[in-house]
């Protein structure tokens, strides 16, 4: 699966951002979708993620400012960002889990919050 991930950019802290990530190449609806994020020089972690049956999940910092969610209509996952802050500037990447169990990523997108 080709992942391509974007909606990232400069902005406030306080503002919002909504991510998009489109997929081709697998059947979409039955892929695990996730999202991670990489700041320079760190790891690259969790940051939310959503079944092929719409279960969602977060990590703790991210609960209740952002919202994963997808379309398969449109064969996209989307990240809704809101009150960011700062700390939350970096490269943010989709992932696509198929049910045979492979991975795939795309390329990232940066978001960087300003103060």
């Amino acid at each position: 699966v080709q992942l391509q991930a974007s909606g990232g950019g400069l902005v406030q802290a306080g503002e919002s951002l909504r991510l998009t990530c489109a997929a081709s190449g697998s059947v979409f609806s039955r892929n695990d979708m996730a999202w991670y994020r990489q700041a320079p020089g760190m790891q690259r972690d969790f940051v939310a993620s959503i079944t092929s049956r719409d279960t969602t999940n977060y990590a703790d910092s991210m609960k209740g400012r952002f919202t994963i969610s997808r379309d398969n209509a449109k064969n996209t996952v989307y990240l809704q960002m809101n009150s960011l802050k700062p700390e939350d500037t970096a490269v943010y990447y989709c992932l696509a889990i198929m049910a045979s169990g492979s991975t795939s990523w795309g390329q990232g997108t940066q978001v960087t919050v300003s103060s």
